[in-house]
């Protein structure tokens, strides 16, 4: 019986899949657990999928490229284990730290590689943007995320089934994870981890990418939370209303169609989260 379950998502990385791969199997060994390593093949037009195969480890491939949320969900389906383990193949994270998280799944539901290391080798460009996107998903889960989406972290498998449906196929999916669990009431625990520099190119594009998780957390803060997502929202269009009513009243003297229109978007702003609030808070009870 299989215990752990190694997902390994790969696409065109045939130069650092191998090395990346003997350390798992190392790790692996010193375990005492059965485990199984299972590379997932995006579409890659080199010879990645060649190297899984010689390193023995259980290769499931897509025709096409189809993103690395994609790739995750079709190795959690396939996966054996109840606990799940997901590591990139480009050798930024360290897979030695795999027994340590697995051994805090003892006491917690998730336990995240975060990126706060002594040795950390994040690209300035998408500081900005990652430091952004860390307040909103702070204030979307209630609590600072020193991680948000490290690409190193063990799980339950359970759990995450329940959140298949939320799973995006981009690489916003281990920002969906994240979210999920700890607005969900779940233990999440995170470690501070090292994260070399990439060998190879990224597969991030910055500029959609960074639209894309914005996007993800404001659909994840409406599943979850949706009073955080709505009463800002509110906020902003009566601030809006209130502004064009006093700027026509002051200007023509009356009550202006436009702010009155901008006073009904106010109200139904709020009433679609109230009750999109009673409807989440329903359906957990």
């Amino acid at each position: 019986m299989v215990d752990i379950s190694i997902l390994v998502p790969v696409y065109n990385e045939c130069e650092t899949l191998g090395e990346t791969l003997r350390q798992i199997q190392e790790v692996c060994q010193s375990m005492h657990f059965q485990t199984e390593v299972i590379v997932i093949d995006d579409g890659s037009t080199d010879s990645t999928s060649q190297v899984a195969v010689i390193a023995g480890t259980i290769l499931l491939r897509h025709e096409r490229n189809r993103g690395y949320g994609a790739s995750l969900k079709t190795g959690l389906r396939e996966a054996r284990g109840e606990i799940i383990v997901i590591i990139d193949a480009d050798l930024t994270y360290p897979p030695q730290r795999i027994p340590e998280l697995v051994d805090h799944l003892s006491n917690a539901d998730m336990a995240v590689g975060a990126r706060t290391g002594r040795h950390v080798h994040i690209p300035w460009l998408r500081r900005p943007a990652k430091w952004i996107l860390q307040k909103l998903a702070n204030r979307v889960a209630g609590q600072k995320i020193p991680d948000l989406n490290s690409g190193l972290r063990a799980f339950r498998k359970a759990p995450a089934l329940r959140y298949m449906h939320l799973f995006p196929d981009g690489f916003s999916l281990t920002t969906t994870l994240t979210l999920a669990f700890l607005c969900d009431g779940l233990r999440v625990e995170f470690l501070p981890i090292d994260y070399a520099r990439r060998k190879g190119k990224s597969k991030i594009n910055p500029v959609r990418d960074t639209i894309n998780f914005l996007v993800l957390i404001i659909r994840v803060a409406a599943y979850f939370e949706p009073l955080k997502v709505f009463l800002p929202a509110t906020m902003i269009s009566g601030l809006i209303s209130l502004y064009l009513l006093g700027y026509y009243f002051w200007k023509d003297g009356g009550v202006s169609d436009t702010g009155v229109l901008a006073c009904t978007v106010t109200l139904l702003l709020f009433m679609m989260g109230i009750l999109a609030d009673l409807v989440v808070r329903r359906s957990r009870s």
